[in-house]
């Protein structure tokens, strides 16, 4: 994956032999999977400074738009360093999400608002699921986070019941969680959330920690 495009603020300059893409000077560490039109990663953007985060979505026009963000609040903040640390991109995660990143790269995973499906035959296109879970696990880093937040209950039982049945999660704890403040920002920053808000809707939180892989028999 050439990440040299989407961070030119993080390369690490090499002669033209050497590599075939610039690498850069840290490696992507949180991933904001169906980012809408990218309201959460320009909220963390300042707060999670010290991480490059990426956001992922399937639809073109909105990668466009959040590109086209994230490249006007860089020319905003010239000379500050701001908004250099988050990019988009179009990906089907769904399909592809071990094809971005190495096993146990990721510290943070946000999945906010994800389509509910509410049919049932179309349940298996749901962003959350036994066999995504898997690959959310093999990206994760030991102890890091899925965060996911929806506006339907249905789904966010969905996501609890899903994520606990899988061996590789533990449900973070409601006082940890919190505390949290990128929870915080969630719940507050995405276009989805303030739509809801607007609507004096519920929001469903629940986060979930990667644990330990078990040791080889």
């Amino acid at each position: 994956m050439n990440w040299a495009e989407h961070y030119p603020a993080y390369v690490t300059e090499v002669a033209k032999s050497e590599a075939k893409f610039k690498p850069l000077k840290r490696e992507v560490t949180v991933a904001d999977i169906g980012c809408g039109f990218g309201g959460l990663l320009a909220a963390l953007a300042p707060k999670l400074q010290d991480e490059l985060m990426i956001g992922m979505e399937i639809r073109t026009q909105v990668t466009e738009f959040v590109q086209d963000r994230i490249k006007a609040l860089r020319n905003q903040n010239l000379g500050t360093g701001l908004y250099q640390n988050i990019a988009c991109l179009r990906a089907n995660t769904m399909k592809f999400l071990p094809n971005f990143f190495r096993k146990a790269q990721l510290t943070k995973i946000f999945l906010c608002f994800p389509d509910p499906h509410f049919k049932a035959r179309k349940h298996k296109a749901r962003i959350v699921s036994t066999t995504l879970n898997s690959e959310y696990a093999f990206v994760m880093k030991p102890r890091g986070l899925v965060y996911t937040i929806t506006d339907v209950e249905d789904l966010h039982k969905w996501m609890v019941l899903h994520f606990e049945e899988h061996p590789s999660f533990e449900r973070m704890g409601k006082a940890e969680e919190s505390e949290d403040e990128c929870v915080k920002t969630m719940v507050m920053a995405t276009e989805e959330g303030k739509k809801v808000e607007r609507n004096k809707g519920e929001k469903f939180v629940a986060c979930f920690r990667r644990l330990e892989d078990p040791p080889w028999p």
